[in-house]
């Protein structure tokens, strides 16, 4: 078996555990942000779940690197799953695409492209906003020029930063909290960019198919 083979055998195989790591991840780091007063020993065991999940996405990262024949271009073409692993925060734009892989393995019925493409951006969409809204509470609760005092403020600039509306009411103002809001700019043009041109291209199809019929 050649290396290339093994690397698709390997990336096969940890598929699922990637996608339970992830959700693990997020899980953990959730918990440790939302639940005010946790013991010391719970705190102990999710910010360990954290640790350890991180170095499950390092360790299968640099596995794949190894078995790669040609590991300069693995870089250069797998750039994002580096930036995923650097930033596990960023794991919702793998989560899906992960669920999506795994299912067409095992020849479950997949939707129309468009379909396919809103569900695809929608999810990563949702997960992507949680994962900010939680990075974005955690560095701004204790601030006190902070707008965004509960995680339901949060949420809500998450959800009006993602869809470009930005009413203004809710900003981050420390330095890692605007970071989080610039990436989730630049991600949240092209995934909801995604889902109404996905929507667009649909109704067309279908007007086109009603005005032929």
């Amino acid at each position: 078996m050649d290396r290339q083979q093994r690397l698709w055998e390997w990336e096969r195989t940890a598929e699922p555990y990637l996608l339970l790591a992830s959700l693990l991840f997020l899980t953990s780091y959730a918990v440790r942000v939302l639940v005010p007063g946790l013991s010391p020993g719970w705190h102990t065991f999710w910010a360990t779940v954290t640790a350890v999940t991180w170095g499950v996405f390092i360790v299968e990262y640099l596995s794949r690197l190894l078995l790669s024949d040609d590991r300069r271009r693995f870089v250069r073409t797998r750039w994002l799953d580096l930036v995923v692993t650097v930033l596990p925060l960023l794991r919702p734009l793998r989560i899906v695409d992960m669920h999506e892989r795994m299912q067409r393995r095992r020849d479950h019925p997949r939707l129309a492209l468009e379909a396919r493409v809103m569900t695809y951006a929608g999810l990563t969409s949702a997960l992507l906003g949680f994962a900010a809204s939680l990075a974005v509470y955690h560095d701004e609760r204790a601030d006190p020029h902070t707008t965004i005092r509960t995680f339901g403020d949060a949420v809500w600039w998450a959800a009006s930063t993602l869809t470009t509306t930005g009413y203004g009411d809710a900003t981050p103002v420390t330095t890692r909290g605007r970071v989080t809001a610039v990436a989730l700019m630049f991600v949240g043009v092209a995934l909801v960019g995604a889902v109404v041109g996905s929507f667009s291209s649909w109704l067309l199809r279908r007007f086109r198919q009603d005005g032929e019929g």
